[in-house]
């Protein structure tokens, strides 16, 4: 499975940006996927998950306000809508996709995760 984020920039204070993540090589549509971010001098954290099937999605806390996940399965295709973007939201925005995930579990770890994007940078500018 190869994973491509796209959509990163920059954008100001108080927008809002779509993050895609295309996947190639095989369908996605039986595995959890998420979005992770990295910004500079820390590590990578957790953004949101989303369940195969698109029924459940999880975010971290302090997110979950301001950003969605969403899937196309039939695209091979997750989003991260982002609003209300703020100067902390500055970072790499990673993809990642977990095969073989197991009923209602949550996978909420880098190490739950099994391929990973690029990553797709945008910078929030005052």
């Amino acid at each position: 499975v190869q994973l491509q984020a796209f959509g990163g920039g920059l954008v100001q204070v108080g927008d809002s940006l779509r993050l895609s993540c295309a996947a190639s090589g095989r369908t996605v549509s039986n595995y959890d996927m998420a979005w992770f971010r990295q910004a500079p001098g820390k590590e990578r954290e957790f953004v949101a998950a989303i369940s195969w099937s698109g029924g459940d999605t999880s975010y971290e806390d302090s997110l979950k306000v301001r950003f969605t996940i969403s899937r196309d399965n039939a695209k091979n295709t997750v989003y991260l809508q982002m609003y209300s973007l703020k100067l902390e939201d500055t970072a790499v925005y990673y993809c990642a996709a977990k095969r073989f995930p197991i009923g209602s579990r949550r996978y909420l770890g880098v190490d739950d995760y099994d391929y990973w994007g690029q990553g797709t940078e945008f910078t929030v500018s005052s």
